[in-house]
């Protein structure tokens, strides 16, 4: 193989001719016996389709995929990212705007073999990546299915599209394999992200998944406006604060990077739980979306502390 080529091919690929994608499929396969593929910690048996925390057994659940025009402009270009819906989430966001999907699970099951044909679809369809939305809690079933769609051209970057609450040591499994990371850095604080979002020890857990993904890929490349490989890092202002940005923009630039492609998202609004209310002041909080005052506060976070790329 000519070394250009070489270089121009998805480390998934190497890995799968090197036989060691099949080695780490296996490997996670086994971690599903007493589940800690996520932070969540389960311990059920999810070979025998125990389910826990995430309500998902063996099989993933997609809820839906298709070419994606919403994401951030580097992952859609001209023909969209083929995104990919897993239902369930290993996280309970009260105010998920996605809940029918995350929450109640609302998808279907299906095998590692038709998910490698998802993605051969979406790649037949000319979109330029791959984009596994809320897959923490479902990486075994997306190496398995990477490792049988390899061989059948599967060449496209592949994206990691999480809320941040990942396992380290599953993490370690998808080095080479993931091209682009893009997660959330949802909370500054652990008793909000556990009122919030059921997420034990949250902050901890996503700063370290966080340096985890950038070791691996280090920070955005773009190519003809493509993102090709590296990490982009959602933060959703919340009102009142209730994400302390700038917790968050200080982890990120003296954890990170200062390079760091940050998305500093305004479209929060009441929604599932939230919408419900309630005298929990934290909860009253929620009741409306953020301010413009707000938002400029976070991106202001953003620059005191030396990052520029992603926002305005």
């Amino acid at each position: 193989m000519a070394e250009a080529e070489r270089r121009q091919l998805p480390g998934y690929v190497r890995l799968s001719r090197s036989g060691e994608l099949e080695e780490r499929a296996r490997r996670a396969h086994e971690v599903l016996r007493d589940c800690v593929v996520c932070p969540q910690e389960c311990r059920v048996n999810r070979i025998e389709d125990e389910e826990g925390f995430c309500r998902t057994g063996l099989l993933p659940r997609v809820s839906s995929y298709s070419p994606h025009f919403g994401e951030e402009a580097p992952l859609v270009g001209k023909n969209g990212s083929g995104t990919v819906f897993f239902a369930g989430c290993n996280m309970r966001c009260i105010f998920c705007q996605n809940y029918e999907i995350s929450q109640c699970a609302a998808g279907y099951a299906v095998s590692c073999e038709d998910l490698a044909g998802v993605m051969l679809r979406l790649q037949e369809r000319g979109c330029h990546n791959i984009n596994f939305v809320s897959p923490s809690h479902v990486v075994p079933q997306i190496l398995r299915a990477v490792a049988i769609a390899v061989p059948r051209g599967l060449n496209v970057p592949l994206v990691y599209n999480s809320g941040g609450y990942d396992s380290v040591e599953t993490l370690r499994l998808l080095d080479g394999v993931i091209d682009i990371y893009m997660p959330d850095a949802k909370y500054g604080r652990d008793d909000v992200a556990l009122e919030l979002s059921h997420a034990p020890g949250y902050t901890g857990r996503m700063q370290a998944a966080l340096q985890e993904m950038h070791r691996q890929v280090g920070d955005l490349e773009i190519r003809d406006g493509i993102a090709v490989r590296g990490m982009i890092i959602r933060h959703l202002v919340l009102p009142g604060n209730l994400a302390n940005s700038e917790v968050v923009m200080k982890f990120i630039a003296e954890e990170i990077s200062r390079d760091s492609y940050v998305n500093v998202m305004a479209q929060y609004h009441p929604a599932w739980k939230a919408s419900e209310g309630g005298r929990n002041p934290v909860l009253a909080a929620l009741q409306r979306p953020v301010t413009a005052r707000e938002y400029r506060y976070a991106v202001r976070c953003a620059k005191e502390n030396g990052l520029r790329r992603g926002f305005p």
